[in-house]
């Protein structure tokens, strides 16, 4: 079968854990961002909840994680803050450092949940106005989000939707005219809550997998979903099969294929995809176009996700077996080829990026 080859221009992941500081057995930012151009992205922005002491939430914590960024990273890479009542007396001082503040409504992996009212009515309401707040909130804890955010007229935009409902509040809060947007990983487009009890340890994840019935709703309203998100959230297999397996999958390098077999299936566009993985994220989240960037995908190549064959540090994935359409043949950064189908080709070229206004 003759080739399909498609230029992607420039393809960001907004929410993925790099684990750099304090969780590097995981990943780091060399292992982390070769999984990203190995996947197909140029730029990723890292999650401000690693473990205590090294959670992204002063000043210093941010500057050392930019630090062990210079010169280790393989795509760009920036930065989200963390959101808690600690945090506050530094968002002016962080604001144009960072993409946007993370807030933690529902439990899951690190030490930032909030979940005090009064706090959460702080954080919302100091964080500057014309940035966004990212939150994790699940089912009726998106309600508090949104009331929130009609409130005190802020920007929102809530990470990794797996539910009807959730889908529903936001679809509503939208023609409402509330400033919100939404992201949903491949994970809860492609498996659900059998996948889990098939997967065990491996398809534990927050949000968890959901119904089938919910599963279906996305894809569905796919209009109503801005952006695709991995959640890139790698553990180690020796952490997974202990006692208490963290939540959390890595994904940076089975989004997009997973997508591309999507198009192949004639589950949306290629034109839908691109505008969710290239051109929203880059208007939603303020990241500077890259001159000379942009992936290249084969969308005739049928091959099947090996886990043996991943960059990141995890070496694992929930997708592995799974036959797809549709392959990464090419990553391209600043006019450079950093990967060609099947190797990574270049020593770190990634920068550390910043938003603009």
């Amino acid at each position: 079968m003759p080739q399909e080859i498609v230029r992607i221009p420039s393809p960001i992941d907004a929410h993925v854990h790099l684990r750099e500081p304090g969780a590097t057995q995981k990943e780091d930012f060399m292992t982390g961002t070769r999984a990203a151009i190995a996947g197909g992205y140029t730029t990723v922005l890292d999650m401000p909840n690693n473990p205590k002491p090294f959670e992204t939430t002063t000043p210093e914590n941010l500057h050392e994680k930019i630090k062990l960024a210079q010169d280790r990273i393989f795509c760009d890479v920036g930065f989200h803050f963390g959101g808690v009542s600690e945090s506050i007396p530094y968002f002016d001082e962080i604001r144009d450092e960072v993409f946007e503040l993370k807030v933690y409504m529902n439990h899951t992996t690190g030490p930032l949940l909030v979940e005090n009212p009064l706090e959460l009515q702080e954080v919302f309401s100091k964080w500057p106005r014309n940035k966004i707040i990212m939150v994790h909130a699940e089912g009726e804890t998106l309600k508090a989000a949104l009331d929130l955010t009609q409130r005190n007229q802020r920007r929102l935009h809530v990470c990794h939707v797996s539910q009807k409902r959730e889908i529903e509040m936001i679809k509503d809060a939208k023609e409402e005219g509330l400033q919100i947007t939404c992201e949903v990983s491949a994970h809860h487009l492609f498996l659900t809550k059998a996948d889990a009890s098939t997967l065990g340890p491996y398809g534990i994840m927050r949000p968890p997998l959901a119904t089938e019935k919910d599963r279906l709703f996305l894809w569905a309203n796919m209009d109503v979903i801005d952006i695709i998100a991995s959640d890139h959230a790698p553990h180690t297999i020796a952490e997974k099969e202990g006692e208490k397996p963290p939540f959390g999958v890595p994904g940076l390098e089975t989004t997009l294929p997973l997508m591309l077999n999507a198009v192949a299936d004639e589950k949306l566009t290629l034109e839908r995809l691109i505008e969710l993985v290239s051109y929203a994220p880059r208007r939603i989240f303020g990241i500077r176009p890259t001159d000379g960037t942009y992936t290249e995908v084969d969308l005739s190549k049928r091959y099947t996700i090996d886990s043996s064959q991943l960059q990141t540090k995890a070496g694992w994935t929930p997708f592995d077996g799974a036959r797809v359409k549709g392959k990464v043949t090419k990553t391209v950064l600043r006019g450079e080829v950093v990967f060609n189908g099947e190797e990574v080709l270049e020593k770190p070229r990634g920068r550390v990026i910043y938003p603009y206004s």
